[in-house]
């Protein structure tokens, strides 16, 4: 990938796998789109893990793997929301990869 076409027409420069190539880029109608590239339609749900990480990655500076954001997400959202296995049915694959991606997010560095 290189450019993610928004709706209006602007071009969003990606990175070979996908991701936001400035995080400044990222909007509602651009994590859509991500979204759509990638097979996940978003709901209340997938945004509630979106806005999770992104508000994580303002204060860390980290985009977080797989078991730290079922941590993250547990303590954010609860023990019923911060498990495996749910975030695998909203973000199927690697949850991980891609939730940050859609939130924006680089890749986490130990996803692979």
């Amino acid at each position: 990938m290189s450019d993610l076409l928004l709706p209006d027409h602007r071009r969003v420069p990606l990175d070979r796998d996908g991701y936001l190539r400035k995080l400044d880029d990222w909007s509602p109608q651009v994590a859509e789109q991500l979204a759509n590239s990638v097979a996940v339609n978003m709901t209340s749900a997938h945004w509630e893990i979106v806005e999770v990480l992104r508000r994580f990655y303002q204060e860390s500076g980290l985009s977080p793997g797989m078991r730290p954001l079922v941590k993250l997400v547990a303590r954010e959202l609860g023990a019923e929301k911060g498990r495996s296995i749910y975030l695998m049915k909203l973000f199927p694959g690697n949850p991980a990869l891609l939730a940050s991606k859609i939130a924006g997010l680089p890749r986490p560095t130990n996803c692979f």
